[in-house]
């Protein structure tokens, strides 16, 4: 499998052969959302938190005499019918939301994600974004460069989760150049997942050799179980 490499201008100046273990994988959705699904769990804090009407304060003498009042006998303001009482059945802080994913099942799941992007022309491998220092105009100027690339018109112009650009090492102008940018997530590839990857329409690979190497020695040893 051969993919072209692009400068920042949006020019084709050499390919580069794609591991079909990393970018040939078929589509597995059910393997997909039960991995997206429980990370997406694992992410959830658990804070959320309501309290009873054993929690709430007050509520310690009877609000009016049992008989002869005309109304409905009541025994404590912290009724769950009163304003300001306890809630029913409520959250409670201690719930425990996170699952467990198996190491080899997400590995793969990235695979097939990736494979996915691939084979629907919306993963983009760049020689080296370059940035001298970090200036956000520098980056806007190479979205619009790699838009006129057949395929990806759509990435300068896209508001919201437009690409997540991919780096082999950590490029600390690269992620200062585009923080400001609402539409792009800059990631390692040693930190991707599926989650990050299903959520932005592009993946833009940056320093590929060096992406491609480390995400063989993610995903392949799971290719062969």
């Amino acid at each position: 499998m051969k993919a072209s490499i692009y400068n920042t201008t949006g020019k084709e100046i050499r390919t580069i052969e794609v591991p079909e273990s990393i970018f040939g994988a078929k589509w597995n959705a059910d393997l997909v959302h039960e991995v997206v699904t429980s990370m997406m769990s694992n992410a959830r804090a658990g804070t959320a938190d309501a309290k009873g009407r054993g929690e709430v304060r007050g509520g310690g003498r009877k609000p009016w005499k049992q008989k002869g009042t005309g109304r409905a006998r009541h025994g404590s303001r912290r009724s769950p019918i009163w304003r300001g009482g306890g809630v029913t059945h409520g959250p409670l802080s201690e719930k425990d939301y996170s699952k467990k994913i198996n190491r080899v099942a997400r590995a793969k799941a990235l695979g097939v994600a990736l494979s996915k992007k691939f084979a629907d022309g919306e993963i983009v491998f760049i020689d080296s974004f370059g940035f001298a220092e970090p200036k956000a105009k520098d980056a806007k100027n190479v979205l619009i460069s790699l838009s006129t690339i057949k395929g990806i018109e759509k990435l300068a112009g896209k508001r919201k989760n437009a690409a997540l650009v991919v780096t082999g090492a950590r490029e600390v102008n690269t992620e200062k150049s585009f923080q400001n940018f609402g539409n792009i997530e800059v990631a390692q590839v040693k930190d991707i997942n599926p989650v990050e990857v299903l959520a932005n329409k592009f993946v833009i690979f940056t320093n590929p050799e060096a992406a491609l190497e480390i995400l063989t020695t993610r995903i392949a040893p799971a290719k062969k179980k």
